[in-house]
């Protein structure tokens, strides 16, 4: 049977929201079945080559599972809100008909240590200063002063899924062993991509916007 895969242009984080439209039928077909299951979930991967709708895309081999949470029936499509669960890998993929499929080894959950607190508290200052200078030149869609979870190994996963950076960053930090490496790895590429997100655009730069924001099936 496999499980229900949604591929997306954007990576989803643990304990993070997914708000997405969807009007594709396979994925209308997926969201029919899940709804009549107790716990509806799905898993979310990064596309790598190709686009969200109309299948053909090459995928990345790990992702997060997605729960949903709300559901608003539309005209001809569908609203959900769903938050991002634990991670996996992808053994195999299967068949995409009616809808992508995958068999998942489910990765283990990261351990907080209280020791990592002054690491937190790091990158939490790092991440929404940083977040504060990208927004100014509408390079992110967070909130600097978004409010994150108090449990903090939660908070982790919430800063990297916040950090202003690139979708292949984003695969780096889902892929952290542990909650230090992770930690340092959203301080070392938040440090990186800073000054790069804080200059503003030179004059007679075009800057075309594709609307590829994985919010949209």
């Amino acid at each position: 049977m496999g499980t229900a895969m949604f591929p997306l242009g954007a990576v989803l984080f643990p304990h993070t929201p997914l708000a997405l439209r969807i009007f594709e039928e396979r994925y209308l077909v997926m969201l029919g079945r899940l709804l009549d299951e107790s716990d509806p979930a799905f898993g979310v991967v990064l596309i790598e080559r190709g686009t969200e709708t109309g299948g053909g895309d090459q995928r990345f081999a790990i992702g997060t599972m997605a729960r949903l949470s709300h559901v608003l029936p539309e005209a001809d499509q569908l609203q959900i809100v769903a938050r991002g669960t634990e991670r996996f890998e992808i053994v195999a993929w299967l068949d995409d008909d009616p809808y992508p499929r995958a068999d998942l080894r489910r990765l283990p959950d990261l351990e907080w240590n209280d020791a990592l607190a002054p690491l937190l508290d790091e990158a939490e200052r790092i991440v929404r200063r940083v977040l504060g200078r990208a927004v100014q030149f509408g390079g992110s869609r967070w909130d600097p002063e978004v409010e994150l979870s108090e449990e903090p190994l939660e908070r982790s996963w919430q800063l990297a899924a916040i950090a202003p950076l690139g979708e292949l960053d984003q695969i780096e930090l889902l892929r952290s062993a542990t909650a230090g490496g992770l930690l340092r790895a959203t301080i070392d590429l938040t440090l990186a991509a800073e000054p790069l997100l804080s200059e503003p655009i030179p004059d007679g730069v075009i800057v075309i916007d594709d609307d590829t924001d994985g919010e949209d099936d």
